[in-house]
């Protein structure tokens, strides 16, 4: 087995068996970490940092994770309905006025269950780093259906929507508000909108074999409909703009043991230690039933909760190149992985196998 760094419990070696072999298979690097109430029981790394494979993934190394911020931004969202802030079922105007134009019956459920009918981004991707630009585009746009009625996956708007709500009810970004009041008292490494002194621990995308780094996001599913908005690249997503941007559905930067830290606040009924970010009851709440059906945009059946999809017991959401959180809370169990490496969407179960391999050793 390809050595790997960190510790792990043995009754959970077919974690640590799993990213090796990962590795093994061709990977450059990659991390994997399971918390069971709160604390680790596996936190292991292994591979390079780099393309040319000539930097070691360290114990603090980070990587891009794409849409499994989309649970970051959710768990915020989830704190201010915890503090009576923000309404579920209340429309997403009573907060942001200028929405309103033609989609008052966008409830906040709709944006956090991708019901909203906002799925595209339609501007460039240079606008998705300009927060006013891209909040005041989605603010004019009319939906694509009637809100509540089909669910459709929001890839990069959702973090945007749920953002801003931050930003109208708190006065700080969802980037800033994520620091102080989640990561800060967690001790977690896992940013939204990275700041420039981290960036030599950074383990850029490499994108899958055969492909150049203009290979864009695309869905997995062969019968999915064509996307009608702007696509971005992993040349994008490499960019120091980007890194640098507060792209909530898609730009968290962190590793394995940060994103299951993180999330342990939604395994363990809302208090990781002694810092309580939830109630109990919140955090059931958003494992609730929000939408389900054949996905418009994904071209498959899911079912979502408030942020997070539901995954027959388990909860969690994957990324773009392979990462993934899943959240056992019968467990207190909470499994992530990370990593540089892309593989073909089709092809790519890596994510999967460390989950199943946590979920049936827990």
């Amino acid at each position: 087995m390809t050595e790997l760094q960190g510790v792990y419990d043995e009754r959970f070696a077919g974690v640590a068996q799993a990213l090796a072999e990962s590795l093994e298979g061709g990977d450059a690097g990659g991390s994997a970490a399971v918390f069971v109430g709160g604390e680790p029981v596996v936190d292991v790394w292994g591979g390079f940092a780099d393309p040319g494979r000539t930097r070691a993934w360290e114990r603090d190394t980070l990587v891009n994770v794409f849409s499994v911020t989309k649970t970051m931004a959710a768990l915020c969202a989830l704190v201010l309905v915890d503090r009576g802030l923000l309404d579920p079922d209340a429309p997403v105007a009573e907060y942001w006025p200028e929405f309103a134009a033609g989609k008052q019956g966008v409830l906040v459920r709709h944006v956090l269950a991708h019901t909203a009918g906002l799925p595209d981004w339609e501007g460039t991707v240079e606008e998705l780093y300009d927060w006013t630009a891209a909040t005041d585009r989605l603010a004019a746009t009319a939906p694509q259906w009637e809100p509540g009625t089909a669910v459709g996956y929001h890839s990069l708007t959702q973090g945007f929507l749920v953002g801003e709500l931050v930003r109208r009810i708190t006065g700080h970004t969802v980037g800033d508000f994520f620091a102080a009041e989640i990561a800060a008292p967690l001790g977690a490494d896992f940013w939204i909108g990275l700041p420039a002194e981290l960036d030599d621990r950074v383990a850029p995308t490499i994108p899958p074999t055969g492909r150049g780094e203009d290979y864009t996001a695309g869905s997995s599913a062969p019968d999915a409909p064509p996307s009608r908005g702007t696509a971005m690249s992993v040349r994008d997503a490499n960019s120091v703009p980007w890194r640098r941007s507060e792209i909530p559905a898609a730009g968290g930067v962190g590793n394995a043991r940060s994103v299951a830290l993180v999330q342990s606040v939604m395994a363990c009924g809302g208090t990781v230690g002694s810092v309580r970010l939830l109630a109990p009851e919140t955090c059931d709440r958003a494992w609730t039933e929000q939408s389900s059906g054949d996905d418009r945009v994904l071209g498959m059946p899911v079912s979502w909760g408030l942020g997070w999809a539901r995954l027959g017991g388990a909860y969690g959401w994957g990324g773009w190149g392979g990462a993934l959180v899943m959240i056992d809370p019968t467990q207190r169990l909470v499994v992530a992985y990370a990593t540089n490496q892309m593989r073909e969407p089709a092809y790519d179960d890596r994510g999967m196998q460390i989950a199943m391999a946590a979920l049936a050793a827990g």
